[in-house]
Formats: structure tokens, C-alpha cells, sequence
């Protein structure tokens, strides 16, 4: 398949052609603003599909709205019929084409001219009015608030909150490319009732919750405390705020504690689901010799090979195993029971940890007893 990318530079463009590239099936033809509208016939009659995600939304004066929205969409309709093929063809508008401003009457005259096209030609035609498209490459200080909150907050920058109250409507820009190659993979489109394709999961928030929630990604890294980034609006927001990370932010430190036994170093805690680390332990040496009453670990040897003992607090039984590196095996605490390691190698042993549990210095729930 070859495909025809309007604004193949812009946000969107940039996305969708990486999207592409992975692909071995798919050719990909590129017009960027720098290029003549008079090559669109050439370029437009030899594709099987159109990606048109070109437009002006910040010009110099007024008029550029309709030559850069209207009259390129009318010149890409006309290349169509030119080339006697009725090529399907996607296209971004805005929800603004909704309302009366200079914008939106010049993207609403695009979508008019592209379904002249649809009913008259009998192309296809998908045309999507975006609300608040996010995600990597977006540029920020410009039209996205979701990239200028990143891209501020990131570099310690201020940002401005007029009305934290203000409703957003947002939609993550991967989500949109997976439709977008859903249709010209020839899947069929959902419709709203005035005709408009519709992409989906679209999320809702407010102005100061999505302030907030940037702010928790940044202050995590000195609280160590991971916000719940694994589903939904709050994954693809982490994805877009650590794209506007500079190269020197890539990498950070955390907090690491040393004795005579080895290190321990805390890694990520997660709010209701406990917490990572890791320690070292010296060849000889013997760590942990306490028990909880509620609190559970699981420990992983990485490095190393290493001996656990165990006893029940309450009936005096033992137990032990020993473990190494090669071996991949998680061995989990239990209440009630004291436990220590010891490293049994001649080299330093490494040990990753995880705790059901973040340490409250208040309320440790870990109580000495040596074995």
C-alpha cells in the first residue's frame, strides 16, 4: 500500500509516519509546507489512501486560515477526481469547526468540501474532529496546555492556571494513529449522528487536576513514590511528560545507605502496593535477623548465592534453604516467622526486595530476633 501524509512534520504527522515505518507493507509519501500545492496531483494519483493532518491554526493573518485549511483541502479533492480513484481519505478538523471564528469556519468549509467529495465522488471519507490531541512531539507554549504543563514542569518552569476549574476534554495521540491505521487497514469506522468519525477512549479533566497530576510525576523522583501510571489517562500523561524530558534529566539518583554489612537502596515506592529495593551483603555477612507481624517481603538473588533462615515465633520451628543467582527464585516472608540472610559465596551478593508495604518509621512492624 502507498499512502499519501499532508503535514507529515507536524505532531501528528511525525507520530503517524513512525507508526508506519515499522510496517514492511506500507509506502509512505510525504507534503510538508514547504512544498508547492501544484505537486499534489502527482503525488495524490499514485497513492491508495490519504492522510490529510495538514493545517493552519496560528497564522500570520486571517486569510492563511482559509488558503492553509480550505483551499488545500479543495486542491486535494480536486487531485482525487483527477486521478480517477476514489482514495479513502482521513482527515483532522477540530472542534472548533463548531464555532464561529476565523478558524473554525475554514476548517468547517474543509469538511464541506470532503464530503462534497464522499457524496459526489463516492470517496470515503473519515473525518475526525479532535478535541485536545496529546502525547510526544507536541509542541509546547503553542495550542496542546497538556504539553506546555510538561514541558514547563519538567524544566522547572512556571505555569499559568487561569481557572483550575476548566474543563478538559483530551484524547492521547497514540490512540488516535491506532485508528487512523485501523481505517486504512480497512476496518470500519464508527460514526457520530452529524457524521463525524470518533476516536476512542476520550478522557475528561480539569485544568488545575491535570496541573496536579504533572506536578506528582516530577515530585516523584525525590519521593520515590510512583503515581499509578500502568492504565488510562495517567499512563498516557506520564508517557507524555517524560517525553519532554531533557537528555540531562534521563537518569537521577536515589537515596543509598551503606554499613559495615553492604548497601540498601530504595528504588520505588507505589501508594498502596509497597515498595522496591535492593541491598548487598559482604561474603559472611548476615542481614535482617527480625520477624513482622503483617508486613511480607519478597527477596530475589541477583548476585551471589545466599542461605534464608527461618523460625516460627510462636511453636520454635525452623527451617532454611539456600538459593542462588542462576536459580530465579523468589523466596517470600512470612508473619510470625524471624528470618535472616546470609551471604554463603566468596563474592558480593546482591538481592532485589520488594515490600507488600511502605516502611512507616512510626509503625515499622519489623521486630529484632537474631536466629
Amino acid at each position: 500500500m502507498k499512502v499519501l501524509i499532508t503535514g507529515a512534520n507536524g505532531f501528528l504527522g511525525k507520530n503517524l509516519r513512525l507508526h508506519l515505518s515499522e510496517r514492511k507493507d506500507v509506502e509512505v509519501l510525504t507534503f510538508t509546507h514547504d512544498m508547492s500545492e501544484a505537486q499534489l496531483p502527482g503525488l495524490v494519483k499514485d497513492v491508495d489512501f490519504i492522510f490529510h493532518l495538514a493545517g493552519v491554526n496560528r497564522p500570520e493573518s486571517s486569510a492563511d486560515f482559509t488558503k492553509g485549511n480550505k483551499c488545500l483541502t479543495e486542491k486535494i479533492s480536486s487531485a482525487i477526481v483527477e486521478s480517477g480513484r476514489r482514495i479513502p481519505v482521513v482527515y483532522t478538523s477540530s472542534t472548533q469547526a463548531a464555532c464561529n471564528n476565523d478558524y473554525g469556519i475554514s476548517k468547517l468549509d474543509a469538511e464541506n468540501a470532503l464530503f462534497r467529495l464522499k457524496n459526489e465522488y463516492g470517496s470515503a471519507v473519515y473525518i475526525f474532529r479532535l478535541p485536545n490531541v496529546f502525547g510526544k512531539w507536541s509542541r509546547p507554549n503553542y495550542n496542546s496546555v497538556v504539553s506546555t504543563f510538561c514541558h514547563n514542569v519538567s524544566r522547572d518552569l512556571p505555569i499559568q492556571i487561569n481557572n483550575p476549574d476548566a474543563p478538559l476534554t483530551l484524547v492521547y495521540v497514540d490512540d488516535v494513529i491506532y485508528k487512523f491505521i485501523q481505517l486504512m487497514d480497512g476496518a470500519d469506522c464508527d460514526f457520530s449522528q452529524e457524521g463525524f468519525a470518533t476516536v476512542s477512549p476520550q478522557y475528561t479533566t480539569t485544568v488545575g487536576a491535570l496541573a496536579e497530576q504533572i506536578i506528582a510525576f516530577k515530585n516523584s523522583r525525590s519521593n520515590l513514590i510512583t503515581e499509578k501510571v500502568g492504565i488510562g489517562l495517567r499512563r498516557a500523561l506520564y508517557s507524555t511528560y517524560l517525553s519532554y524530558l531533557p537528555t540531562e534529566e534521563f537518569s537521577y539518583t536515589v537515596p543509598q545507605h551503606g554499613d559495615a554489612r553492604g548497601t540498601f537502596v530504595e528504588m520505588l515506592k507505589t501508594p498502596d502496593c509497597g515498595q522496591f529495593s535492593y541491598f548487598t551483603a559482604h561474603p559472611g555477612v548476615t542481614r535482617g535477623g527480625h520477624y513482622h507481624h503483617s508486613k511480607t517481603e519478597k527477596f530475589l538473588v541477583i548476585k551471589g548465592s545466599a542461605k534464608f533462615k527461618f523460625r516460627q515465633m510462636s511453636t520454635g520451628e525452623s527451617y532454611e534453604l539456600t538459593t542462588m543467582a542462576e536459580k530465579a527464585e523468589i523466596v517470600e516472608t512470612v508473619p510470625g516467622w524471624t528470618h535472616d540472610i546470609t551471604n554463603i559465596g566468596n563474592e558480593e551478593l546482591i538481592v532485589m526486595l520488594w515490600a507488600n508495604e511502605i516502611f512507616d518509621r512510626d509503625k515499622p512492624d519489623t521486630y529484632s530476633c537474631p536466629l
